[in-house]
């Protein structure tokens, strides 16, 4: 009885030192984070039976109206719709009862070709949480978690993520701001893409550049299967082809351009794959990497982004590089200092952080 007694003396004690209104505050910021961690769910739903394309066809609809239209019950609709409302991702008319997808959420939810539709996020967002199982145990080994190992709706997520930026950027901003590539690429240039995944960057820019000749590489089987298929659907075969490769070790003699997107990091010796790319550009080739944004201070990076990146970095970028020969374990926030020394070290004499994005920096590399 004593010992109850004095817990509650000390824990009465504590609770007298509390900003009430600060921890207002922090419970109103968790239900916030509980409300979208429960969400992840319910827009992969929406995506998967089509709601959100039928709510951005058709305009104002009732949960009778949408079930018709996208063939699901009507109450399950009606209770989708009501999250959905109650979440601020669509609005609602209590006159009429009907449910609208307004056109900045359709932006993020309806049109895949979006710059900000992050469906793809959603996705990524599931598959982390199927990653806790495999690297909660490497909390305590330390060891990593193999790339091919790791959830497996990992890869088509972490394609479907990154497209929208691929499509809306790359092109038309990133590969203009490296020195003179764009005109390369035009004339006819040979390309190496490595860590390719399921093949959309390559893709991107062997459409609009058809006189040059991109290989894709990526040191996973499935992924590589699947950006084939990919450059057979987007009729680019002529002049892509897809293989596999490590970037330490990938074949090519004389490129003149390397590009490596949002893989770097996730490499077990970056400074070795930095070697083996120096050694397959002409001397006047370039090394285009795209990162995640970052500043070099962690207390440059405690925002939104830095939140979401610090999230995936733990449950799927340093596993993946520990699980590698070296493990540097870069993560995802290494910024652009540490970036730069590690490409230096791999015998590049000048890097410059050519553009940025709210996401990505761009990263330019010469032999």
């Amino acid at each position: 009885m004593g010992s109850d007694q004095a817990g509650t003396d000390k824990w009465l004690m504590e609770a007298v030192m509390v900003d009430e209104g600060k921890l207002n505050q922090f419970i109103g910021q968790m239900l916030g984070d509980l409300g979208g961690a429960l969400s992840v769910s319910m827009v992969r739903i929406g995506d998967r039976l089509g709601l959100y394309r039928a709510l951005h066809a058709n305009g104002p609809m009732t949960p009778a109206e949408l079930a018709t239209r996208a063939n699901v019950a009507e109450r399950y609709a009606r209770e989708w719709l009501s999250h959905q409302a109650a979440s601020g991702y669509l609005s609602y008319d209590p006159a009429k009862g009907g449910f609208t997808l307004p056109p900045e959420q359709a932006l993020v939810f309806a049109e895949s070709d979006s710059p900000v539709y992050m469906q793809g996020a959603f996705d990524l967002a599931m598959a982390m949480m199927e990653n806790q199982a495999l690297v909660e145990p490497a909390f305590r080994t330390g060891k990593g978690v193999s790339w091919g190992d790791q959830s497996q709706c990992l890869f088509c997520a972490v394609g479907r993520f990154f497209r929208p930026g691929y499509h809306n950027n790359l092109v038309a901003s990133w590969l203009p701001a490296l020195d003179g590539v764009t005109a390369r690429l035009e004339r006819g240039a040979v390309v190496a893409d490595i860590g390719c995944g399921h093949g959309f960057s390559t893709i991107v820019m062997a459409k609009a550049f058809p006189s040059s000749i991109f290989v894709g590489y990526d040191f996973h089987p499935k992924s590589v299967e699947q950006a084939r298929e990919h450059a057979r659907q987007h009729g680019v075969t002529a002049n892509t082809r897809f293989e596999l490769g490590l970037a330490s070790d990938f074949p090519g003699k004389d490129l003149d351009l390397v590009t490596f997107f949002d893989c770097l990091h996730d490499m077990g010796d970056p400074v070795g794959a930095a070697r083996h790319v120096k050694q397959t550009l002409k001397p006047d080739g370039r090394w285009m990497i795209v990162e995640p944004v970052a500043d070099d201070r962690l207390e440059g990076n405690l925002n939104p982004v830095g939140r979401l990146y610090y999230a995936a970095s733990t449950l799927i970028c340093i596993p993946t590089s520990l699980d590698q020969p070296v493990g540097a374990a870069l993560g995802a926030q290494a910024g652009f200092a540490r970036l730069s020394s590690v490409i230096r070290e791999g015998g590049f004499r000048e890097v410059r952080k050519a553009a940025e994005t709210p996401f990505n920096m761009i990263l330019e590399a010469q032999p």
